[in-house]
């Protein structure tokens, strides 16, 4: 099916089809990074014995490092299927 699908496209539409992919990869990327920030800036909060509620504040930033990665990867393979399945100009 895919095969069918690759030998419809003109040009333009198989180079579209590789900016939308380079693209997922980019959004994946960036995902990634900010969740290692939100990472970085939990563990950081946690050392900071001064002030009391901030260990609240590195919980929330860990729970957020989480959470930003399980969307990262979600939308990433999300948009790879749709891409595979030739629905990427359907998104």
């Amino acid at each position: 099916m895919e095969k069918d699908f690759e030998n419809e496209l003109i040009v333009r539409d198989f180079l579209a089809r590789q900016r939308t992919t380079l693209a997922n990869d980019r959004t994946l990327l960036s995902y990634i990074r900010t969740s290692l920030y939100f990472l970085v800036s939990g563990t950081a909060l946690f050392e900071v014995k001064n002030l009391e509620h901030i260990s609240e504040l590195g919980y929330l930033s860990l729970g957020l490092s989480a959470a930003l990665l399980f969307v990262g990867f979600f939308n990433y393979f999300k948009v790879r299927r749709k891409l595979r399945q030739g629905k990427y100009h359907k998104m």
